[in-house]
């Protein structure tokens, strides 16, 4: 599998834990990104974070030096967006999401309002009882139910904060609804998307993250190459002994320069 890897026209990377950790890169992360880029690879990243928007992350890879012209991004929120294009443009929506996010997804032409037919679940670190009662009402009545990403905490500085995951379950106690789609890692729609947005065959990409229960099921669930790196959440143990297996384990990305 690794000569697979080698022949790789297309890396993605997941963000926390993978490239940085917080505010800080993971080493000369942007020295192997460049390393790549000499090879004529492109570089790609995704996430799962559904409470900010795509110039958020931009911004905050190109202050790292992490991001240049070329490169791609793409989010649980992207993905929900597209799919809603594909196959939901008529339907209007209830948005659990912050203000900035709310404005995002409008601006990309879904469709909210007061007469929603469907519930679109993110990452609202704006959330209140009054949101979580209008899309409990909507879920009992039987709209339709999109979520970005499964999720049940988000790291965080002192402690895991609650994330889409937390907000399922609660929607779930209280609606008995689950939701209908959930548009982000590990599921095949996110992967479904990435290829159609970069033109590439699966077997031409690998998935690089920290997380075997979202990244790596992610890259094998989409047939991609897979590689876990040890810097964030789960362990070379896990790999070993868990379900799902990554092709290749490295310490950090920037083993990446002495493998390509």
């Amino acid at each position: 599998m690794k000569d697979n890897i080698k022949k790789s026209k297309v890396f993605l990377f997941d963000l926390d834990g993978t490239v940085y950790v917080g505010d800080k890169p993971i080493g000369n992360v942007a020295e192997t990104m460049n390393f790549l880029r000499g090879k004529g690879i492109r570089v790609g990243y995704l996430t799962n974070n559904s409470s900010v928007t795509k110039e958020f992350y931009i911004e905050k890879l190109v202050k790292m030096g992490l991001w240049k012209d070329g490169d791609f991004f793409y989010s649980s929120l992207d993905s929900a967006i597209d799919y809603i294009s594909d196959n939901m443009k008529d339907d209007v929506f209830f948005p659990v999401a912050t203000e900035r996010v709310s404005e995002y997804i409008k601006a990309k032409g879904v469709k909210t309002g007061e007469d929603a037919t469907a519930v679109l679940l993110t990452f609202d670190k704006e959330l209140t009882y009054k949101k979580l009662e209008i899309a409990n009402e909507l879920l009992v009545f039987g709209k339709k139910y999109i979520a970005t990403h499964p999720d049940a905490t988000c790291p965080a500085p002192v402690a895991p904060v609650p994330d889409v995951g937390s907000f399922m379950c609660l929607l779930e106690k209280s609606s008995g609804r689950t939701p209908d789609v959930i548009t982000g890692k590990p599921y095949g729609i996110m992967a479904e998307n990435v290829i159609k947005a970069l033109k590439v065959r699966k077997e031409d990409v690998t998935m690089v993250g920290d997380f075997l229960l979202t990244d790596i099921a992610f890259g094998v669930n989409g047939g991609f190459n897979t590689i876990m790196v040890l810097t964030g959440h789960s362990t070379e143990e896990q790999a070993e002994k868990g379900d799902i297996h990554p092709d290749l384990i490295l310490k950090d990305v920037n083993e990446l320069t002495k493998i390509i």
